[in-house]
């Protein structure tokens, strides 16, 4: 069976084994319009960030300032945003100038961690673990600690709005989703991203600019960091350094449960999605359930630990099972005769 078909089968039991379970001992609470609805407005967030840390893992890395991108591009553009009746321009331009802002902050943080990783030959894990500290810092530094709010109505539509009844940053992750899949499968930056991940040695050897693939790539961990500090300060209507620490643990849960490699070569984004379901639907489980946030990042913590030990014996017994077929000896062509029946 095709290991992308398996895979995705899998994450399907478990999705669907996982809302049984949840219908069953909690249906007054958990089969309810509000808490879909509810489900569906706090998933993109960290559903925006495990993508972009997809993107890094196919490569063989990891971006672990995806969370303090979008701490710094969001304050950055909150700042701006939150001057809106003062500026004397129209309510609509300040709004595009706020969402261009927050993007351009997340492409120069993107950026910085591609030519750190690409020509400063820093290990993904260490290059992107100073920039976290870094980006925050600076975040701290704009707003002194504080936390920004009070932003055009109109601009709250990202966060809280709806489109034909789904609601809007549903509808912005579902679209996201479709382009890093159409991105991975469909272009030549994906296909280069795949080949790195496996092998740099040929992905150079192909005449593949290994520097110019990993820039990219950390361009749209930027760039998906940024889209989701949108979301995250429309949401709640202010921004303060530091929001939503937790979502880089479950980022990169979602991302090595969703059957992205770890150690580079493989990802899809439709496993990706089915691990964001699951891991929402256990989320919105134990939050009816009153476990502590405490508590949460232990069972995510103990959860991370168990998928990479299980991707470590699959792997394992996949490359036992390739050595098996390599040694075994090909069957003769119909018709050969046996070698004991062969005359001199």
């Amino acid at each position: 069976m095709n290991t992308k078909f398996s895979n995705n089968l899998t994450l399907l039991a478990i999705f669907l084994v996982v809302t049984v379970m949840m219908s069953v001992f909690m249906p007054s609470q958990f089969m309810t319009l509000r808490n879909f609805q509810s489900m569906g407005l706090q998933f993109p967030e960290y559903g925006l960030l495990s993508l972009a840390n997809m993107l890094a893992m196919i490569t063989g890395g990891i971006d672990l300032s995806v969370v303090s991108i979008a701490s710094l591009s969001g304050v950055v553009s909150a700042s701006f945003l939150s001057q809106y009746q003062g500026l004397g321009m129209p309510v609509g331009s300040v709004i595009v100038l706020g969402i261009l802002i927050a993007l351009a902050v997340s492409i120069l943080c993107g950026l910085l961690n591609g030519v750190i990783i690409a020509y400063a030959r820093v290990p993904a894990i260490i290059a992107t673990l100073g920039t976290q500290g870094l980006f925050l810092g600076i975040s701290i530094i704009i707003t002194k600690g504080h936390g920004i709010g009070g932003f055009p109505p109109a601009f709250l539509f990202i966060g809280n709005g709806s489109i034909l009844g789904m609601p809007t940053q549903f509808v912005i992750f579902v679209v996201v989703a479709l382009l890093v899949g159409l991105l991975l499968n469909r272009t030549p930056q994906g296909f280069s991203m795949m080949m790195y991940g496996s092998s740099p040695q040929v992905s150079r050897f192909s005449g593949v600019s290994n520097e110019m693939v990993l820039i990219k790539t950390y361009l749209l961990t930027g760039v998906l960091s940024g889209v989701a500090s949108l979301i995250i300060i429309s949401g709640v209507n202010s921004i303060r350094p530091g929001y939503g620490a937790d979502y880089l643990l479950l980022s990169i849960l979602i991302a090595i449960l969703g059957g992205t490699d770890p150690v580079g070569g493989f990802g899809t984004v439709l496993g990706l999605t089915l691990a964001i379901f699951i891991m929402q639907v256990l989320q919105s489980g134990l939050n009816i359930l009153g476990f502590s946030p405490f508590m949460k990042k232990f069972i995510w913590g103990l959860l991370l630990l168990l998928v990479m030990v299980i991707h470590y014996y699959r792997r394992i017994y996949a490359q036992r099972r390739v050595v098996r077929k390599s040694a075994s000896p090909a069957a003769p062509p119909p018709g050969t005769p046996a070698a004991g029946n062969q005359t001199a």
